[in-house]
């Protein structure tokens, strides 16, 4: 089997499953892509922040007053919003590929009552194309749901664990 006749399976199998199959597959990659992005960040650029708080915090004579409290809990949240940048928009994306999903499997069954009402369902061929497409956008949408729920997962675990680390560094011990 050469590239050729695979990308014309793979052309078949989008083809069979619709419009929605492509809307899925689109929102798929761009919500591994900002998770991608995200574990990116955690492992690289992340370390240069967290070390310049850091550095601010310890040049700090005091740490003990309410100022330097509010000082502190200033730069965690900055931290933090940087850590936590587009967590909920990859939720919301996990959360949309399974009803993405449903409403391929609502177009695909419309499109086989309609096959039924125009020829009185003697055509079930035309059926079978209907139903093709109400059942491969359901099983994509669910694949890609899963799969997103395994990498927001990961992704917030390493989340709460930077922004745990950060506020354990910096310490209110002078």
């Amino acid at each position: 089997m050469s590239f050729l006749d695979a990308l014309a399976d793979i052309e078949n199998f989008v083809n069979s499953g619709g419009q929605i199959l492509r809307a899925i597959a689109v929102l798929t990659f761009v919500m591994w892509a900002m998770l991608f992005e995200r574990f990116w960040f955690y492992k690289g650029a992340l370390g240069n922040i967290v070390a310049s708080t850091l550095e601010q915090w310890e040049l700090r004579s005091e740490r003990n007053s309410w100022n330097a409290k509010k000082i502190r809990i200033a730069q965690i949240s900055r931290v933090s919003d940087k850590i936590n940048v587009n967590l909920d928009l990859i939720g919301v994306m996990v959360t949309l590929c399974p009803l993405m999903g449903l409403l391929g499997t609502v177009t695909g069954m419309i499109e086989v009552f309609n096959v039924l009402a125009i020829t009185g369902g003697g055509d079930a061929k035309s059926m079978a194309a209907g139903v093709s497409k109400a059942t491969i956008p359901t099983m994509a949408g669910m694949v890609a749901a899963l799969s997103g729920v395994f990498g927001s997962s990961y992704i917030n675990k390493i989340a709460q664990r930077e922004n745990q680390l950060l506020e354990d560094h910096l310490t209110m011990d002078h």
